[in-house]
């Protein structure tokens, strides 16, 4: 039996998003990208995901559109600028729409190459997990084309804009000891210790205070978005709803006890 391009998996308050195309190393198609987006809106409505982790499978991460699909690399350019537009929106473009109302930690696990629409993936993730043996690169100027799937949104936002476009005018290949000196990848782990090392940090966040983080998400990124005023604003809701919760009384009570807290998520 054939299996599916993505595999999804709950385990220890974890869901786990794998790119299931190792012979494409990843490529996505248009299954793959309704599946995908599909899993990122099951993980935010699931009480019993706290994080959400997407890796790929073999040794890739996501090496972009896979061009073979007339529906990704011909057919969604080929007639029109209208129909080359609208095959974004209804295609790749699900992706950072799920994620944009997805208030929990999601951690791109970057196993191998992400290269081209395959960084502009990684690049959405709240943060990114390296194997030594991933590579970056945002090719597209390589083929004549601009980003098109968010990575000029999202990039300028981690690295800053002089080093964004550097990458994007001269599509180079770059390393993931280069990705941490950058600030793109939080954290770089020997390939051998990648996936017992990113499991241990996501169970680890997964134990911490749900509410707080989730909350804690949200305000980080729509501070971005306003004014001094209304960012100090939204700190003062967002404190009031964490001071409702069981585990802002679990924290210090552990605190007092010398032990360490058991978090509820409540």
């Amino acid at each position: 039996m054939t299996e599916p391009p993505l595999l999804y998996e709950v385990q220890d308050y974890v869901a786990t998003i794998t790119l299931n195309r190792p012979e494409k190393m990843n490529a996505f198609n248009p299954t793959m990208l309704q599946l995908w987006a599909d899993a990122i809106e099951s993980a935010g409505h699931d009480e019993g995901v706290r994080v959400v982790v997407v890796t790929g499978k073999g040794r890739g991460f996501c090496s972009g559109g896979d061009v073979s699909n007339k529906e990704v690399g011909g057919d969604l350019f080929g007639e029109s600028l209208v129909a080359g537009r609208n095959g974004l929106r209804h295609s790749v473009h699900q992706v950072p729409r799920a994620l944009a109302n997805l208030e929990k930690p999601y951690i791109a696990a970057v196993n191998g190459a992400a290269v081209g629409a395959g960084m502009d993936m990684a690049s959405m993730a709240d943060m990114r997990i390296v194997s030594d043996r991933a590579k970056f690169g945002m090719a597209y100027v390589r083929v004549g084309l601009t980003p098109g799937d968010g990575g000029a949104y999202f990039l300028p936002k981690i690295v800053g804009m002089a080093r964004a476009l550097e990458l994007m005018w001269s599509g180079r290949i770059f390393t993931a000891q280069e990705a941490l000196e950058m600030g793109y990848a939080q954290r770089v782990v020997p390939h051998e210790e990648f996936i017992p090392a990113v499991r241990s940090f996501a169970r680890e966040l997964a134990r911490g205070p749900a509410v707080a983080v989730q909350l804690t998400k949200r305000l980080a990124y729509r501070s971005q978005e306003v004014g001094l005023h209304e960012a100090l604003e939204m700190a003062e809701h967002a404190m009031v709803l964490a001071r409702a919760t069981e585990d802002s009384r679990e924290g210090p009570r552990a605190f007092a006890e010398k032990r360490a807290p058991v978090f509820q998520g409540r």
